[in-house]
């Protein structure tokens, strides 16, 4: 073995980064909204945004049919879980699109 610590060429964050700006991969980012950008598209929100409504009723859905089902309680259940699958949704797509907390700096 070789007496240096870290082999040769300096520390291991100098090698890495010297390794990654030789592969482009420290390239600077791309605005939001582009193509190919950091942050996700507006068809990819909308996209999600319909998701994420879609499941939630879904599985509301067949949570309420399937415990009426069970109980004999028709509808009942499946009305109240319809009622909280699209309060769920309504929640994903706030946590999504709604104001983001300032996060202090370090």
């Amino acid at each position: 073995m070789s007496g240096k610590k870290g082999g040769s060429g300096g520390s291991f964050e100098e090698r890495l980064t010297t390794a990654r700006r030789k592969r482009g991969l420290d390239a600077p980012p791309k605005k939001p909204g582009q193509p190919g950008g950091d942050g996700p598209s507006m068809m990819g929100i909308g996209l999600r945004v319909g998701v994420e409504l879609v499941s939630a009723l879904a599985v509301a859905v067949a949570i309420g049919w399937g415990l009426d089902s069970f109980f004999h309680t028709r509808p009942f259940l499946l009305i109240l879980f319809v009622l909280l699958g699209g309060a769920a949704g309504l929640l994903n797509v706030w946590r999504l699109l709604g104001p983001k907390p300032n996060k202090p700096a370090k």
